[in-house]
């Protein structure tokens, strides 16, 4: 029997049917499952033991950690039955809002039984927090009537210590990872032989699922239903299938709920398409990574080239806007922003994004290049007087998503460096285009002297864009004059200037890209 709750304070037993398939004749349904717990194909994940123990420790709560599809939600049905407690369980949810005053209420109530909290990290901080101290008080007094299990993604049991600290040596938190191949191999046997078949390519569906259980189940399902394999067969059976033609078919399938998703996540608010893609570049991150959640500083880190435009929608909680604002992106991905991480709800999702064509994908949406040659696309050099005017233009180009060098918003990595041999690179090769605001104490000030000379030589390239301005000496810059450039008035609003200057930019930045990728 399965608890089932009504209202907070009374918790009501009602019998259900189980369901006894014929072993005889399982159907394909029966064997390779995709929703609920499986008949056939349960294999014990590495942390079954360590579950066993901590669901027989008194008082102690548990928290299961780690991606959807892994198996935790088996893996605890499992466990509850071989340690007998499974007779009276109470399982709620924090996707459903019933649920949620429930759990709100689960302190108040005595005797509780046992209750899985599935979809922790669905919860507010608020009742976080309440079940953190419960979950102590709990452990202090050895409460044997009450069983407290949270299930939630990678790093739940983290973050419900981050509201209680005291709480890290009365919880046992097990992290499900990814399966080893040969537990993933074990479960697609096991169906092999209650549909007496053997499967091709059983060894390509293995490395598919890369440590997940319900990948592994889904395609061994479409690959039995590409067999025409419905029921277990009298005689055994070969299946002649080829993995690339039913992982095309299935992607193309899952692309009817899950494109239009991707496109809205990577062209974010609006397409920028002189931009660097954050959008697009952070969902491939997590696509081509190993695992199914996405440090964004540890990527921020290993990818230099889009720290500016990345860091951005990060800090400025752009990312967080996206996936809270829009109800559908929101199903498939949590993003926490107190560790930045991105992770993955939905399995199928993630076979989606693992097989996208990504430069075809891109183009589609439009970006003009999602590969960048230089690190940087513009940096700034300016005397300290027109900071104000460097700062706004800054501002202006980082809100394209392109890459900005503006001196201030390095201050933290120029710190303790040799600072001629930092900025020297950037000026000579790293950026694409320096963009030089050419005011009255230019020529006057050491650090741009310096800067001047770095960049010098790229006036022939054509990848220095003059700024004059209307007050500086005539004929204080005339080797510039030669080049075109963008005339500065600073006795006219400063806003309209820097707004049309950084569509000028872009515009060069565009087809700077478009004349590359044409030739490429």
């Amino acid at each position: 029997m399965l608890a089932r709750h009504n209202k907070p304070g009374r918790v009501e037993v009602q019998p259900i049917e189980i369901y006894h398939p014929d072993m005889s004749e399982p159907r394909l349904e029966d064997v390779f499952k995709t929703s609920g717990v499986p008949t056939y194909t349960f294999v014990h994940p590495t942390e079954f033991t360590q579950l066993l123990v901590a669901l027989r420790s008194p008082g102690r709560g548990v928290v299961i950690e780690g991606p959807s599809g892994i198996g935790k939600t088996t893996a605890i049905e499992n466990a509850l039955e071989e340690v007998g407690i499974s007779k009276n369980v109470t399982k709620l949810s924090a996707r459903k809002q019933s649920d949620v005053e429930y759990i709100q209420a689960l302190p108040e109530i005595s005797d509780v039984g046992a209750v899985v909290v599935d979809d922790f990290h669905k919860l507010n901080n608020e009742t976080r927090s309440r079940l953190a101290d419960y979950m102590k008080t709990l452990a202090d007094e050895e409460v044997e009537t009450v069983k407290l299990i949270i299930l939630g993604i990678n790093r739940a049991g983290e973050n419900l210590i981050s509201f209680a600290n005291d709480l890290v040596n009365r919880i046992d938190i097990i992290p499900f990872e990814a399966n080893p191949d040969e537990k993933v191999d074990s479960l697609i046997g096991q169906g092999e032989h209650a549909l007496n078949i053997r499967l091709n390519v059983r060894q390509e569906i293995v490395r598919e699922a890369k440590g997940s259980f319900y990948l592994a189940q889904m395609l061994a399902r479409e690959v039995c239903m590409e067999a025409s394999v419905l029921e277990r067969r009298d005689s055994q059976g070969h299946s002649e299938v080829s993995l690339p033609a039913v992982r095309s078919r299935v992607w193309e399938r899952l692309g009817l709920s899950f494109r239009q998703r991707c496109e809205s996540f990577c062209t974010g608010t609006r397409l920028r398409k002189e931009g660097r893609a954050p959008y697009l570049h952070i969902l491939n991150w997590l696509a081509t990574s190993s695992e199914w959640t996405l440090s964004l500083r540890d990527a921020v880190r290993q990818h230099a080239e889009l720290r500016g435009s990345v860091g951005q929608v990060v800090e400025k909680g752009y990312l967080s806007e996206i996936v809270e604002g829009d109800p559908q992106i929101r199903a498939v991905l949590h993003y926490d922003k107190a560790s930045e991480q991105l992770t993955v709800e939905d399995p199928q999702f993630l076979f989606y994004i693992r097989n996208i064509p990504w430069r075809r994908f891109a183009n589609d949406l439009g970006f003009i290049s999602v590969e960048f040659e230089n690190r940087y696309d513009f940096a700034l050099s300016f005397a300290g007087p027109d900071r104000n005017l460097a700062r706004q233009l800054f501002e202006s180009l980082q809100d394209q998503e392109v890459e900005v060098f503006y001196d201030q918003n390095e201050q933290h990595r120029i710190l303790a460096e040799d600072v001629e041999e930092y900025l020297r690179p950037i000026y000579q090769t790293e950026a694409r285009f320096i963009v030089v605001l050419l005011g009255p104490e230019y020529p006057k000030r050491v650090w741009t002297k310096f800067e001047s000379d770095a960049f010098r030589n790229r006036f022939s390239e054509g990848a220095v864009v003059p700024v004059w301005f209307a007050d500086a000496p005539p004929g204080i810059f005339d080797e510039t004059t030669r080049k075109g450039g963008f005339n500065y008035d600073p006795a006219l609003p400063m806003e309209n200037q820097v707004s049309r200057l950084t569509e000028l930019l872009l515009r060069k930045l565009a087809e700077e890209r478009s004349q590359s990728k044409q030739g490429g």
